[in-house]
């Protein structure tokens, strides 16, 4: 697979963990972060990724960090701050609790996504929707600079405000997708994992 230079990816590795009760890209599955689950993932895809924290615990994965331009204002917020900073049309944007991923299904997010004129395309398993796992165009910036200003800062009604277009996983896809929010969550997907 080709590394493309006109798309940039942020992980968005923000938000409060209140369930996890700890930082949750830095969580272990099978001795390695998630974080590094997640960026290996996207490294065949593109070299320019940029992680959306604040949290210096991060530098040991070497890569450019910038912080949230508004702060406690959710995933509306790292999207806002990832569109605002990147130089690229093109933005894949992901959380950073979705270990599973892989570089086959990303793959085809931003194949597809190039091939739309929506400002967002993402996964979705036809009941669920999954806009953390999205490519996102440089000219939704407004949009979601509008939201914050207007506190609209709940992300599933934001993206099906405006032009976007979602890809639809089959059922072996959906594990690869799961956000792994609590310990129990990270409990059972160790489980299956053995």
């Amino acid at each position: 697979m080709k590394n493309s230079a006109n798309i940039s990816a942020y992980v968005l590795c923000g938000g409060k963990s209140t369930r996890m009760q700890s930082e949750k890209g830095l969580v272990l599955y099978k001795g390695k972060p998630f974080i590094r689950w997640i960026v290996e993932a996207i490294m065949p895809i593109t070299s320019n990724i940029i992680l959306v924290t604040s949290n210096g615990d991060y530098t040991f994965m070497g890569l450019p960090m910038i912080e949230d331009t508004y702060a406690d204002k959710g995933p509306v917020g790292g999207i806002f701050t990832a569109l605002n900073h990147t130089d690229t049309e093109q933005n894949l944007i992901l959380s950073c609790d979705v270990p599973k991923i892989t570089t086959s299904l990303l793959a085809k997010l931003t194949t597809e996504s190039k091939q739309k004129d929506a400002l967002i395309t993402f996964l979705s398993d036809d009941k669920n929707d999954y806009p953390l796992i999205g490519v996102y165009k440089k000219k939704a910036l407004k949009t979601f600079s509008d939201a914050i200003s207007a506190e609209k800062l709940k992300l599933c009604p934001l993206v099906n405000s405006i032009s976007h277009h979602k890809i639809i996983i089959n059922t072996e896809e959906k594990s690869l997708v799961q956000n792994i929010n609590s310990k129990a969550e990270l409990h059972a997907l160790n489980l299956l994992d053995l």
